[in-house]
């Protein structure tokens, strides 16, 4: 396990091949600190010894650049949904300045903690938005807009499709982070992504450094235009997920 922001820097180094400055730590260290002050007065995570952030949180948000290289050095759009404290959507913005972002969470304070990190960090082309996904992606502002939708809130996968999808441009990706392994959910959720018109391109299976902690990247790839029932009402996907 990470014991320091030195270990984290030379643990990305040797696990993923990337190279963070000393700038980029630093940057990692401030959110640490905006993370645990902002714990004291709501809930952003349960998790906040610092081996278990850098392990858990900050490693496990930027891993994926380990298996989709594209954001290493292309300028894509991304919108994080469901981004709560700000995960993976800061930590990749930290570490891939190139990338445009756009964090979506449905809690206003949360929206409040990630725009504090973003102006301390002097954080640009990434913004905070308070809304549901389920409204968001029917508002042509941000449908068919994005490269890139991530997510690592706790749903099942056909849900989180239902959210996801209609948010990509023709051809962009949808990445699941899951934190276990998402067979089973797959099994399910053949006839969501047809409906959705998104296809699986790939299932990524790894461990965390130096844990027994399963870690999975599902990336679905959009294949055509979501129709346009979806995604629907607010709290219909998570009650009864398309399968």
């Amino acid at each position: 396990m990470m014991n320091s922001f030195e270990e984290f820097q030379t643990v990305c180094q040797e696990q993923l091949d990337l190279e963070l400055s000393d700038d980029q730590i630093n940057m990692f260290h401030v959110y640490y600190d905006l993370l645990i002050e902002w714990n004291q007065k709501m809930n952003l995570t349960a998790i906040t010894e610092l081996p278990d952030v850098l392990m858990k949180h900050f490693y496990d948000s930027v891993s994926l650049c380990k298996f989709y290289g594209e954001i290493r050095t292309e300028t894509l759009s991304v919108i994080d949904v469901g981004t709560g404290a700000g995960f993976p959507g800061i930590p990749l913005k930290i570490a891939f300045p190139n990338l445009k972002i756009t964090l979506l969470d449905s809690l206003q304070k949360r929206v409040g903690f990630l725009n504090e990190v973003i102006n301390s960090l002097g954080l640009t082309e990434i913004e905070a938005v308070h809304g549901r996904a389920e409204v968001f992606g029917r508002d042509q502002k941000y449908r068919d807009q994005y490269d890139l939708c991530v997510s690592r809130a706790v749903a099942n996968f056909a849900t989180l499709s239902e959210l996801c999808l209609p948010f990509l441009r023709m051809g962009g990706c949808f990445i699941s982070y899951k934190s276990e392994k998402a067979a089973e959910e797959l099994q399910v959720a053949d006839k969501a992504l047809f409906l959705l018109k998104g296809k699986v391109e790939r299932v990524k299976e790894f461990t965390l450094p130096d844990t027994d902690m399963n870690r999975t990247f599902v990336v679905v790839k959009k294949t055509a235009p979501t129709p346009k029932p979806y995604p629907r009402k607010a709290g219909t996907p998570a009650k009864s997920p398309l399968s």
